[in-house]
């Protein structure tokens, strides 16, 4: 209740700021225009922010010439093995740039570099410059990326698992 001029009671209840910000926080609501988690919901939905979170969480060593990830028991790029199974999730890891753009086949430098800055920023993922001969840069998930890693793993291996589908569905709607 806050005073009215005259030294009453108004009936009208004041909030702090970090009351505000709390009410805010708990009618975030994506439908709405207005709302910051429609911004956030359209940075995490591109491909290339996907992908970036799939190939840090994953753990997986990557080959340096071809950029695939290797067997965990051969050292070979998969496909390359003797059928063993292959643990694709070992944990996170960091990762240089050069390995996450050998990874991510026909990102560009530029697309790249964006989608790095803006995980960055958003506090996903953090960068780490280690002063070497040239300098090494890694880049590697913080806990609230690891808490969206799962998420978007989720998302590719559903759209890898579904794409036949997909590409069926697509096909009765051309002919």
């Amino acid at each position: 209740m806050r005073r009215a001029p005259e030294g009453k009671w108004d009936g009208m209840a004041t909030t702090t700021a970090a009351e505000q910000r709390a009410q805010a926080k708990a009618e975030y609501d994506a439908f709405l225009a207005v709302c910051p988690s429609r911004q956030l919901l359209d940075r995490i939905s591109d491909k290339w922010v996907t992908l970036i979170l799939c190939a840090l969480g994953s753990g997986e060593p990557l080959d340096q010439h071809s950029g695939e990830p290797l067997d965990q028991h051969s050292g070979e790029p998969h496909g390359q093995h003797s059928g063993e199974p292959i643990d694709q999730h070992s944990g996170p890891r960091p990762m240089r740039y050069s390995e996450l753009s050998r990874r991510l086949a026909g990102v560009s430098q530029k697309m790249l570099t964006q989608t790095l800055r803006s995980l960055e920023r958003d506090g996903l993922l953090t960068r780490t410059a280690t002063a070497t001969v040239p300098v090494t840069v890694t880049y590697e998930l913080t806990d609230l990326g690891m808490s969206l890693h799962e998420t978007m793993r989720g998302l590719r291996a559903w759209a890898e698992t579904h794409m036949d589908d997909v590409l069926a569905h697509r096909a009765s709607h051309e002919g």
